[in-house]
C-alpha cells in the first residue's frame, strides 16, 4: 500500500513536532529514500519552485514543474516528483493543529487552495510575483533554522501572513474557481466530508441530502452551479480515486478492490470504472504498472 509520511522522519526529533521547512535541493537529497516514490503525508505540504522542471502527479492528475511553481498539498492526498532538469526552491510542512492552535477563527480551509471547491493544489507566479513570495519563504526556512525564542509563535505567523498573500495571488487568477456563496461553500465542505467518511458505503445522492438536511435537488443545484458536476459526479469521483489507488499501489485483486469499494460485484464495478475512467480497471493497473 502507499507510504503514509509523518513530519518527523524529516529532521532531528528535538526539533518542532508540527512543522518543518528546509532548502528544496537539500531536502530531496537527503530524503530520497522517502519522496521518490508514490507516497502520501499527513501534513500540509507547500513547495515553491525557483528552478528545474518536470511533472508533478498529485492523485493521477499532472502538474508541470517551471520556476515560478508552488504546489498545496493537504493530508491524504498520494503525489510523485519527476524531474527532469534538477530543482531549487524551498518548501515548508506543517500539521493541521500547528497552524490552527494559535487562531481562534482561522482555519486551514478557508484558503482557495485547500477548500474543497475544485481549485487546483497548483499556481505559477509571474516573475514580479516570485522575489516577494520567496521571501517570505526564506524566512519560515530561516526562523525555523534558528533557535529564537517564541519560535513556534513566530512560524505559525509568518506561514499565516504567506498563506494570505498567496490567497490573494491565487484568487485572481482566470482559472481558479472562486465560490462567491459563503453557504454553498459551507455546504460543499460538509457534502466532502460525509463523501470521506461513507463513500465506501453510500452511493446515493439521498443519502447525502439527508445527512447535509436538504433536498437531493437543492444539493443538486448547489454542486451544479458553483462545480458544474452533479453530487453522483463527485461520490463517484471518490471512489473511483480510490481505485485507482489500490489498482497501481496494492496487488489486491480486482474483486477485493470491489468489495472493498462496495460493489456487489466485479462486473458491476469494472462498468462503472469504465463508463467514468474510459478503460477497463485492469488496463489502467498495467499502464501505471508498466510505467
Amino acid at each position: 500500500m502507499i507510504p503514509v509520511l509523518h513530519i518527523d522522519q524529516f529532521d532531528d526529533p528535538k526539533n518542532l513536532s508540527e512543522v518543518y521547512a528546509n532548502d528544496l535541493s537539500a531536502h530531496l537529497q537527503k530524503n530520497k529514500d522517502l519522496v521518490y516514490s508514490a507516497h502520501k503525508h499527513d501534513f500540509y505540504l507547500v513547495v515553491y519552485f525557483s528552478k528545474g522542471a518536470g511533472v508533478h502527479e498529485i492523485d493521477f492528475d499532472s502538474f508541470p514543474i517551471y520556476p515560478g511553481s508552488i504546489f498545496f498539498l493537504h493530508p491524504g492526498q498520494t503525489h510523485l516528483w519527476k524531474f527532469t532538469e534538477a530543482p531549487e526552491g524551498l518548501l515548508f510542512f506543517h500539521t493541521k493543529e500547528f497552524f490552527e492552535w494559535g487562531f481562534t477563527h482561522i482555519k486551514t480551509d478557508q484558503f482557495p487552495f485547500y477548500s474543497w471547491n475544485g481549485n487546483p493544489p497548483f499556481m505559477h507566479l509571474h516573475r514580479e510575483e516570485r522575489p516577494k513570495v520567496q521571501s517570505l519563504f526564506m524566512e519560515i526556512y530561516q526562523e525555523y533554522s534558528n533557535d529564537s525564542s517564541l519560535k513556534e509563535q513566530k512560524l505559525r505567523s509568518l506561514v499565516h501572513l504567506l498563506y494570505i498573500d498567496l490567497s490573494r495571488l491565487y484568487t485572481i487568477r482566470d482559472d481558479h474557481q472562486l465560490i462567491a456563496s459563503t453557504t454553498y461553500l459551507s455546504t460543499l465542505k460538509r457534502l466532502n466530508e460525509s463523501i470521506q467518511r461513507n463513500f465506501k458505503i453510500h452511493k446515493s445522492v439521498s443519502f447525502y441530502a439527508d445527512e447535509l438536511h436538504i433536498t437531493a435537488k437543492h444539493l443538486n443545484r448547489i454542486t451544479a452551479s458553483t462545480l458544474g458536476k452533479t453530487p453522483s459526479d463527485l461520490i463517484y469521483e471518490r471512489i473511483l480515486l480510490e481505485a485507482k489507488r489500490q489498482l497501481v499501489h496494492s496487488n489486491a485483486t480486482l474483486s477485493a478492490i470491489a468489495t472493498d469499494l462496495g460493489f456487489e460485484d466485479n462486473s458491476y464495478f469494472s462498468k462503472v470504472f469504465v463508463r467514468r475512467v474510459g478503460v477497463t480497471p485492469s488496463a489502467f493497473r498495467k499502464s501505471y504498472k508498466c510505467g
